[in-house]
């Protein structure tokens, strides 16, 4: 099994907890809670941000002393309505009770704890379309750069309909080199549906040092240290992914790989 790829622990409780020391890097994490009505989930966020995201169900949020009380509306992720959102900064300390079964995602990078615990409801979340044809997918775009809701986490929601291409053409974002690029560590949460299927993703260098080809099943994370990585969703299976970047600096530059820029450019044009 390629060392890229994380399978879920269990199906209940805290199936996921990927932390920059488990991935072999310094910014990203990403848990995974699974809960019954009535269960928790409480974090000290320390020295690091997160995001809480209701990938499904609802469940009662508070941050420190705010409470934003019951959230989430979205009862199956492949609905594709927008999701519910929290942010809790650093230096603080958060808890969900499940008012429905949930599945919350918690996003994590480094921060100072400069910004106050915030809501990110479904009006703040502007959905769009990308890329044409057979390379075309749907963003919930939660908290990208040009949300002020975060010091170091970029997250967003990807639905590429079934037999389509997404993170595509292939593209990197590994090199500390702004305005040209930036250096984003990155990991995908996937869904399927129907879930007894699998997406393909390639997370491959230009210098061949690091070429994985993995089968992503329902609830897997794939981990993107560097590199391009773009995902395919075989016929008969629409897939679902979570993004959580972060690095040095809150911007997503990223440059195509040279021999697939030209697609970019054509549907550009």
């Amino acid at each position: 099994m390629s060392k890229l790829l994380v399978k879920p622990n269990g199906r209940h409780g805290k199936v996921h907890d990927v932390t920059p020391k488990s991935a072999g890097w310094g910014y990203v994490g990403f848990g995974l809670y699974r809960l019954s009505p009535g269960e928790t989930a409480e974090e000290a966020t320390a020295d690091r941000e997160a995001i809480l995201v209701l990938v499904e169900g609802k469940a009662s949020i508070s941050v420190g002393g705010e409470a934003f009380g019951e959230i989430g509306e979205r009862m199956d992720v492949f609905e594709q309505s927008k999701p519910w959102s929290v942010y809790a900064p650093a230096k603080s300390n958060w808890r969900a009770q499940a008012t429905t079964d949930c599945v919350l995602a918690v996003c994590t990078a480094p921060a100072k704890g400069e910004l106050p615990p915030a809501l990110i409801a479904p009006e703040n979340v502007k959905t769009t379309t990308r890329g044409k044809g057979a390379n075309t997918r749907h963003i919930n775009p939660i908290a990208m750069e040009e949300s002020p809701v975060a010091e170091s986490l970029l997250v967003t929601e990807v639905y590429t309909p079934q037999g389509n291409w997404s993170s595509y053409p292939p593209h990197r974002h590994d090199e500390d080199d702004y305005p040209r690029m930036t250096y984003l560590e990155e990991t995908y949460y996937h869904r399927l549906n129907p879930s007894a299927g699998y997406a393909y993703q390639r997370v491959f260098t230009d210098d061949g040092s690091l070429d994985e080809n993995i089968a992503a099943m329902d609830g897997d994370v794939v981990l993107v240290p560097k590199g391009h990585h773009p995902c395919g969703a075989p016929y008969g299976f629409d897939l679902y992914y979570l993004n959580v970047m972060a690095g040095p600096l809150r911007k997503w530059r990223f440059q195509n790989h040279p021999d697939f820029d030209w697609i970019h450019q054509r549907d550009s044009a």
